[in-house]
């Protein structure tokens, strides 16, 4: 079993920043390729972004690409998602996730943390 905790969340003014972090605890952090993902209401949940266990490769959606970055600090089992030039459709909520298999299915998840971007 693996524990994920968001936090980071909050209220921004679009063009804004905004870091996400997400703490594992459990079984062995650094082996999983984790992601992050969103959900806005009356949406499906998307995937943002994914790290590969050795941080070496990311990969994006294109809606973030060159605006968010995520990364890992296996030494502190903890996986970030950095967000700039926010953007009122950014507005969701972030749930970080160990194992993604495709689509909207992982096999960790967290409780989500809500990001709110103002216009």
């Amino acid at each position: 079993q693996v524990q994920l905790v968001e936090s980071g969340g909050g209220l921004v003014q679009s063009g804004g920043s905004l870091g996400l972090s997400c703490r594992a605890s459990g079984r062995s952090f650094s082996v999983y390729t984790m992601a992050w993902f969103r959900q806005a209401p009356g949406n499906e949940r998307d995937i943002v972004a994914t790290i590969s266990w050795s941080g070496t490769n990311t990969n994006y959606a294109d809606s973030v690409k060159g605006r968010f970055t995520i990364s890992r600090d296996n030494t502190k089992n903890t996986v970030y998602l950095q967000m700039n030039s926010l953007k009122p459709e950014d507005t969701a909520v972030y749930y970080c996730a160990a194992n993604p298999r495709g689509g909207a299915t992982a096999d960790y998840w967290g409780q989500g943390t809500q990001v709110t971007v103002s216009s």
